[in-house]
């Protein structure tokens, strides 16, 4: 069985991502969201880590409510933040966990659908921050904590976007293109020398606001839930995921 079949496949174990300790970005809603939940009920320790705290909140509590373990919440705006900022969310994490065994960049933004000829300026700017600089930074910062881990997992969240450019995606796409690219510099570096696995994840068509916001006009109900397109996030940022690194896994 190849990777990709063995991550789409994969049907988790109970307890299958018991004592690990992983963040979630975009964890208030969305794929986030639900990662974090399936996570949470696999036995994992999250960090909710997401924009809007009254978001955060609820999926804060919907673990609590499921008996999962207690998570910690992470209210952070990946478009403003500063260095302080990155600083103090290391110091927060290195005091409560030690480590970190999981790092899911899932949080990203869509932009104008627009040529490239009238794209904002400004527009594009933010999209590529909060899609591709904010997960570098966010990753160097929490590489420490990473390399403190017996089998740390990172796991960028790319798109079909980033398969083959597309009229008017502009600044999106070149966002997922640049992501890919991140992964597979990451993983080279840190093949052999850590125990650090690097991998991304196009989840395909899900049911989102994202989906929404680009295709207002189309049927929702003909794309799968966020919690439908789980397993190979949980593959890959548990043990199953093991020694794989620098994989684009697709889901079709």
């Amino acid at each position: 069985m190849t990777i990709q079949a063995a991550a789409l496949a994969y049907l988790p174990a109970a307890d299958s991502h018991a004592g690990r300790i992983i963040l979630v970005t975009g964890a208030g809603d969305g794929i986030g969201q639900a990662l974090a939940l399936a996570l949470a009920r696999q036995g994992a320790t999250v960090g909710l880590l997401g924009r809007t705290q009254r978001k955060l909140v609820r999926t804060y509590d919907r673990i609590v409510e499921a008996g999962g373990p207690t998570p910690a919440l992470l209210p952070f705006n990946l478009e403003t933040a500063m260095a302080p900022e990155y600083d103090a969310l290391h110091d927060a994490l290195d005091r409560e966990f030690g480590r970190l065994d999981g790092l899911a960049h899932v949080a990203g933004i869509l932009g104008d659908l627009s040529p490239v000829e009238q794209y904002d300026v400004p527009t594009w700017c933010k999209v590529l921050h909060v899609n591709l600089t904010a997960p570098f930074i966010l990753t160097r910062t929490l590489l420490p904590l990473l390399r403190r881990s017996d089998d740390a997992s990172i796991v960028f969240t790319s798109s079909n976007a980033a398969r083959r450019g597309r009229a008017f995606w502009g600044a999106y796409t070149a966002s997922k293109f640049g992501t890919e690219g991140l992964m597979q510099v990451l993983a080279d570096e840190m093949a052999g020398s850590t125990r650090i696995r690097v991998n991304s994840i196009n989840p395909g068509r899900v049911r989102t606001a994202m989906r929404r916001q680009a295709y207002p006009a189309e049927d929702p109900n003909q794309h799968p839930e966020p919690a439908e397109v789980q397993s190979p996030f949980l593959f890959l940022l548990g043990p199953a995921g093991q020694g794989i690194s620098g994989q684009a896994i697709d889901r079709p």
